[in-house]
């Protein structure tokens, strides 16, 4: 018996990511690479960038590479107020160090406000930018946490992504 043609598709890998950061008054809000006006913003050592980390752990968790932490901890001055973006293409660069090229992300943002639909697209060129694929291939979407929770208190952000990787 022979195999359907799509099963001899490239070796592909899924990877999760999930992050949260505390709403704070004394930062900028970063999501996906922009600054996005709100009147909190997100604590953190690098930007705090709740979308990206979450990517990058998925990322990351896919080319069974560890995790954030591991790569960027938060005692390190290295990384202090760091672009998560930059860290974003530095992961990249691991993972296809390590043999893999990223075919898709999709991230979710839990947040009860901002809304953030109007920096969507630029999140997208951003993401898709750091990640050398085309923008097509990333998705971002935001939910509330219908004022459940630390998210629905407004007190916090999380993120989901998922990240898919074909090995090379």
């Amino acid at each position: 018996m022979s195999l359907p043609t799509w099963y001899h598709a490239p070796e592909c890998h899924a990877g999760i990511g999930y992050d949260v950061h505390v709403l704070t008054a004394e930062r900028k809000l970063v999501l996906g690479g922009v600054t996005v006006p709100y009147d909190k913003g997100l604590k953190g050592h690098s930007d705090a960038d709740v979308l990206v980390h979450a990517i990058m752990d998925a990322i990351l968790g896919a080319a069974g590479l560890g995790d954030i932490g591991e790569h960027f901890p938060d005692k390190s001055r290295k990384y202090k107020g760091a672009s998560s973006i930059l860290l974003l293409k530095h992961v990249t660069g691991m993972a296809a160090k390590a043999g893999f090229t990223v075919v898709n992300v999709d991230v979710t943002l839990l947040a009860e406000a901002p809304k953030i639909t109007p920096y969507k697209k630029q999140m997208v060129v951003n993401i898709a930018g750091a990640l050398g694929i085309d923008g097509a291939r990333v998705n971002v979407k935001a939910t509330t946490n219908e004022g459940l929770g630390f998210v629905g208190a407004g007190q916090g952000m999380a993120a989901y992504a998922t990240a898919s990787l074909r090995k090379a």
